[in-house]
């Protein structure tokens, strides 16, 4: 293996990460009028504070820093804790179903806070670029060295995404190309799933903005890296009469959306009906205040459903990096 593989991801990861965030703000802070979601859902949507867990009857709870702007006030931080009191608003914002909404009607105020599935990005790309950095370091140390433990892992996958996703699907001479963003998708899906199994996880990839950038990534790498041949094949397809491309070339067009949508959908899809799944499998014993209901349903569902989940995790990771490289190699391929 190619000892500068992970030092290409590090550089792509970041602009990688920096763009979500783009994907994912700034969100207007609006009036808003309801009531709160069940707990179900506000286990899987995003938050201003992360809830780890409750002991005791105490909730371990980090609450996430506020940063909003106006132009008659400028940048406003302060901590979410203090929206947090149903009965509480501050500087005329409250915090209603996870939402800043602004008190006075008349200003026009944006939210750029950091939530849940924010940082939960930051510690997922932290966690990415402090082992990948590590496994290069020891990988130039020794470079003729066999891996073992950690470094014999990584190294597994990134063989495997080379030589049984890439090069198939791309080919031999243009695969070098796609292979840093197919490493970093794929160790970026792959992490945020299953940091999503984890008690008091975020669900990351179960955002629909995330995988809607996500996909974004995928489309537009596939569109600027089109040969001549790619873009013949939409416009002026081989052996098709003229009179037919008016109906077949919006047809094309419209492939290139589908593409997008399939990659947004699938995965932002799979791991929301996952968490919703086990979740509500777990509050029969809530809903029914039955002992026995826990034992004889919700532990042997639920712990079918948490390793179908990992199963899951895995899988879509893969699933959107081998579609990723398919569109990859139909836009690089030759003739």
């Amino acid at each position: 293996m190619q000892k500068n593989n992970y030092t290409k991801v590090i550089p792509c990861l970041m602009g990688f990460f920096l763009l979500l965030l783009a994907g994912l703000l700034p969100i207007k802070a609006t009036s808003h009028q309801g009531e709160n979601q069940n707990f179900v859902l506000e286990h899987v949507q995003d938050a201003h504070s992360w809830h780890f867990a409750t002991i005791s009857g105490q909730h371990i709870t980090f609450y996430l820093p506020i940063i909003l702007y106006s132009s008659d006030r400028g940048i406003e931080c302060f901590s979410s804790a203090l929206f947090y009191d149903p009965s509480t608003s501050f500087r005329g914002y409250a915090l209603i179903n996870e939402k800043v909404c602004c008190l006075d009607p008349g200003r026009c105020v944006y939210d750029f806070s950091i939530t849940k599935n924010i940082a939960a990005m930051f510690l997922s790309v932290g966690l990415l670029m402090i082992g990948l950095l590590l496994a290069a370091k020891k990988y130039r140390k020794r470079p003729l060295a066999t891996p073992k433990g950690y470094c014999s892992a990584i190294e597994c996958i990134v063989l495997f995404i080379k030589n049984e996703v890439a090069i198939p699907n791309i080919g031999q001479q243009h695969h070098e190309r796609f292979l840093p963003y197919l490493l970093t998708v794929f160790f970026f899906i792959l992490l945020n799933n299953l940091l999503g199994l984890v008690p008091g996880g975020a669900n990351v990839t179960g955002s629909i903005s995330v995988t809607l950038v996500l996909a974004a990534f995928t489309v537009l790498i596939t569109i600027f890296s089109g040969n001549k041949h790619y873009w013949s094949h939409i416009f002026k397809p081989k052996g098709v009469p003229t009179w037919l491309l008016p109906i077949l070339i919006p047809v094309e067009l419209l492939g290139i959306l589908t593409k997008f949508f399939s990659l947004m959908v699938r995965l932002f899809a799979n791991i929301t009906a996952g968490h919703i799944i086990l979740l509500s499998i777990i509050g029969l014993i809530f809903i029914t205040k039955n002992i026995y209901i826990g034992f004889v349903v919700s532990l042997p569902f639920g712990t079918f459903m948490l390793l179908l989940k990992l199963l899951v995790a895995v899988l879509q990771a893969y699933v959107f990096t081998l579609l990723s490289a398919i569109y990859f190699g139909q836009a690089v391929h030759e003739g």
